[in-house]
């Protein structure tokens, strides 16, 4: 019987990875990752570490946000990590606090924003702007995340559409992972009629019904990025994940993940 064909792939990969690595010696990977990303490292994470032999230490924390747990307040307490992967913005912001090498951000896939209801609600029609704008005025509870999507809704998009007053009394901001939970747990739990997230982060909570995703004329196109730090114990190791996450053969898997994989990668 022939291997699966991640695992054949992941097997070819390999080679070009330890390479690029310039040894053959197995590396603790020290990994800060936001929920976005995720889904997808969960799966692509073991199948890099059986391909290399190396080991990956996984901190899960928030792109941004007043958490503790945030990844760049765990950066600025000197929590250890060689790479972070995160919200391509703030992996930017990072850079610019001198948090993580700049130069090194590779970006690994795109997301857009969503929107779900408890399972078995009625589906709102998001379909336009303006419909998007009456789903929101009517919604007897909105909820969305502490992290990037939840601050473009909440600092942003609000203001533009003319809302933000008006909905401010029935929004909830939600804290995520690792000692919060997704928006959809919250919807799932009737807690918030609608709920706002990054799809990725939305699509895999039981529970709910997923509407769809915003109008593009109002997306913001959000990517996902992972970048060495300053401190970086094992640069050449993070460098060969960074460049396994980006390989094709890793696309189905972080499609089905709910991103967009970068195609001229």
């Amino acid at each position: 019987m022939k291997p699966p064909r991640l695992v054949r792939s992941i097997s070819m990969i390999a080679v070009a990875t330890l390479f690029l690595m310039g040894a053959a010696s197995a590396a603790d990977i020290h990994v800060m990752i936001s929920s976005g990303f995720h889904g997808a490292y969960s799966e692509l994470g073991p199948a890099f570490e059986r391909a290399t032999g190396n080991h990956l230490i996984t901190t899960r924390g928030p792109s941004m946000g007043d958490s503790p747990e945030t990844i760049p307040t765990r950066l600025s307490r000197r929590e250890s990590a060689d790479v972070v992967i995160l919200d391509g913005g703030a992996a930017d912001d990072l850079g610019k606090r001198g948090l993580v090498q700049a130069d090194s951000k590779v970006e690994l896939a795109r997301s857009l924003i969503g929107m779900v209801v408890r399972e078995g609600a009625e589906k709102p029609d998001i379909s336009s702007v303006a419909a998007f704008r009456n789903t929101l005025l009517s919604a007897k509870s909105i909820a969305y995340s502490d992290s990037g999507s939840g601050t473009y809704l909440s600092t942003v998009l609000f203001q533009k559409l003319g809302v933000a007053e008006e909905i401010a009394a029935k929004s909830r901001k939600v804290r995520g992972p690792p000692s919060g939970e997704p928006v959809a747990a919250v919807v799932a739990r009737g807690e918030a009629e609608i709920g706002f997230q990054q799809v990725a982060e939305l699509i895999h909570v039981p529970g709910i019904s997923f509407v769809g995703a915003l109008p593009a004329e109002i997306q913001p196109m959000f990517s996902f990025a992972g970048v060495l730090t300053k401190t970086a114990r094992e640069p050449e190791a993070a460098r060969a994940l960074l460049v396994f996450l980006t390989s094709k053969e890793s696309a189905p898997t972080i499609t089905k993940a709910g991103l967009m994989p970068l195609s001229d990668r």
